[in-house]
């Protein structure tokens, strides 16, 4: 019987249009903006001006503190300037702007296409690579890798859990990747591995990727204490936590984290960046992105510098379709829709959706009849109605008290509730003032 996690849950269509569809590099653009923040923490700080010549890998802002990380230049070239500009949500932030001129990397990157297999570095030298070479989570969380890599005193890792799960309707970049770039992937594993101190990693893919399984597995079978495990169709498998539950068991109580049952989790995205940090002293400056839609005549998934403008990707696509009706930065479950395309590919933007317009409208709301459908679908047994009209009602107190921050944003109440109620939308609201004022409180 297939793993998966006990708890709630939802089963969208899949609409995997772009898994077949290997990997295309887009080329280079005539000109980048680079967001200084790519990351969970703090933002980084520039460390170029107006005029500097720079080349792809080349340190341009600088991590402050230890929750934040580097930003390298996905181009070489020029810095145009240095200014305010929206990123990948439309949220206005420094930016440091680039002209392209040619495609020079810096000289210590290793652009062989040989596997390097021997890892020489040091589980100290892994974890200190992976910050200088801005590695963070590309599942989508983009939290600074080195931070996961650094286990607190008193704390042991025992497990690394390996997160190719995918469970997004519409996303195959990490299904592609494992596929293409299988071999690297599994070595950055192993450089984890080496970097925790464990000696067992779990990959969980959903077994309707059964050629990323049989792949994964045939190579990770040469590896010692590698093992790759099928897993149940369900949404959200790749949230952690239930990734987590569905290989070991071990369920991570309410305001915890994994390390607190012995686990780090990684994306495949990330496995990958490691290696090429590692072994080919390569920054992460550019990552595979899903383009895809129903209506789109040219879908795929393509590895793009970071800073291209969406407008570009959409364009290698063949351009939007005249019944774009909302165009999603991720997938449709737990994406957000954008208001231009004048924004830039940053490290967490895994996938973009253009939806038709025929699907893209909500639903007319309807009054709640209490029937229960989005509690028993919540995968951490919150109650949706309730955070959803507390928020409403701006009650924070109260959805502080039911639990309103270990909402992990899944969307699975607002998919399955038959009223079209925007059960999600408030519990964002809810959960931003709830942080917010628990914020202030702290300060006190």
């Amino acid at each position: 019987m297939l793993k998966t996690f006990p708890i709630g849950g939802v089963h969208p269509p899949e609409n995997k249009i772009t898994a077949d569809i290997p990997i295309e590099y887009l080329p280079v653009p005539e000109s980048v903006i680079i967001p200084v923040s790519q990351h969970i923490g703090s933002p980084a700080n520039p460390v170029v001006n107006k005029g500097d010549s720079i080349k792809a890998g080349q340190l341009i802002a600088a991590g402050k503190g230890f929750v934040s990380a580097n930003i390298h230049s996905s181009v070489s070239g020029k810095i145009n300037k240095i200014d305010i500009a929206p990123d990948s949500y439309g949220f206005k932030q420094t930016s440091i702007f680039i002209d392209v001129e040619g495609d020079e990397w810096v000289e210590t990157i290793n652009r062989s296409k040989e596997i390097e297999n021997d890892i020489k570095l040091s589980p100290e030298e892994i974890v200190k690579r992976c910050f200088e070479s801005g590695i963070v989570g590309l599942g989508g969380a983009t939290f600074p890798s080195h931070v996961k890599l650094t286990v607190p005193s008193g704390k042991k890792c025992e497990v690394l859990i390996i997160n190719g799960v995918e469970c997004e309707p519409f996303l195959t970049s990490d299904h592609r990747l494992m596929l293409e770039k299988g071999e690297e992937m599994i070595i950055g594993v192993s450089i984890l591995m080496k970097a925790l101190n464990v000696e067992k990693a779990l990959i969980g893919i959903e077994n309707n990727k059964p050629d990323a399984i049989s792949h994964i597995r045939k190579i990770a079978s040469a590896c010692k204490g590698i093992s790759v495990h099928a897993l149940k169709v369900k949404y959200p498998q790749g949230a952690e936590k239930q990734l987590i539950k569905a290989l070991t068991g071990r369920e991570v109580p309410s305001g915890r984290l994994p390390l607190d049952v012995g686990a780090v989790v990684h994306n495949v995205g990330t496995s990958f960046a490691v290696y090429e940090a590692v072994q080919k002293n390569k920054p992460l400056f550019e990552r595979v992105v899903t383009i895809t839609g129903k209506h789109l005549s040219k879908p795929g998934n393509y590895m793009v510098r970071t800073g291209t403008s969406l407008a570009k990707l959409i364009e290698a696509a063949g351009g939007l379709p005249e019944d774009t009706g909302k165009i999603i930065n991720g997938g449709p479950m737990m994406g957000k829709a954008v208001g231009n395309t004048n924004i830039p590919v940053v490290k967490g933007m895994s996938g973009v959706v253009i939806v038709p317009a025929g699907e893209s409208q909500r639903v007319e709301i309807k009054p709640c009849i209490r029937c229960a459908k989005c509690v028993s679908v919540c995968p951490i047994r919150l109650e949706p109605y309730l955070l959803m009209s507390v928020s409403e009602k701006g009650l924070f107190e109260r959805a502080e008290k039911e639990r309103i921050t270990d909402c992990m944003e899944c969307g699975s109440c607002s998919f399955t509730c038959p009223a079209g109620r925007p059960l999600l939308d408030y519990i964002r609201l809810g959960k931003t003032n709830v942080i917010k004022m628990a914020r202030q409180r702290n300060l006190k």
